[in-house]
């Protein structure tokens, strides 16, 4: 299976942006219900929710890139660039494709056109997506977000 990364679109790719964040965020906010750090069944944060509704808007200025298979899409990640460098505010691949390189894929996208140092957050359960950052050389640095279980990672 062949990965192919490319830049998204607005409004082409709003579709794909829409469904790939929102799976993100739904996943994400039922394992921190199960951790204890939100209400299972809540709707999403309303920034959460503007993300889905309009990512174009909320995503105006950063740069979204789309993993595709066979011309589906199957990933997404959302980069903010600031004068400290990059980070990752959103990486999802479709579970039915994981394992595929997709990830990597995406993350190998970002780190070539990125200014260092890289940074992001991952919940501390998320113990596959950790291991990959750390392949790619990214390691644990002091918090700069106080939400509990979640770790910061960067590479320089």
């Amino acid at each position: 299976m062949s990965v192919r990364v490319r830049a998204a679109v607005f409004p082409d790719d709003l579709v794909a942006v829409r469904a790939l964040v929102g799976a993100y965020l739904r996943q994400t906010e039922a394992e921190k219900a199960m951790h204890g750090l939100a209400v299972a069944g809540a709707p999403l944060p309303d920034p959460y929710a503007r993300e889905v509704v309009d990512p174009a808007c909320a995503f105006a200025g950063m740069t979204v890139l789309l993993a595709e298979t066979d011309g589906a899409p199957v990933g997404v990640v959302v980069c903010v660039d600031g004068t400290d460098g990059r980070e990752v505010k959103r990486l999802w691949v479709d579970p039915a494709v994981r394992g595929t390189g997709a990830g990597r894929a995406l993350l190998d996208a970002v780190l070539a056109s990125s200014a260092r140092p890289v940074r992001l957050t991952v919940w501390r359960w998320r113990e596959p997506a950790i291991r990959l950052y750390r392949r790619l050389g990214f390691a644990e640095v002091p918090s700069w977000d106080d939400r509990r279980d979640l770790v910061c990672l960067q590479l320089d």
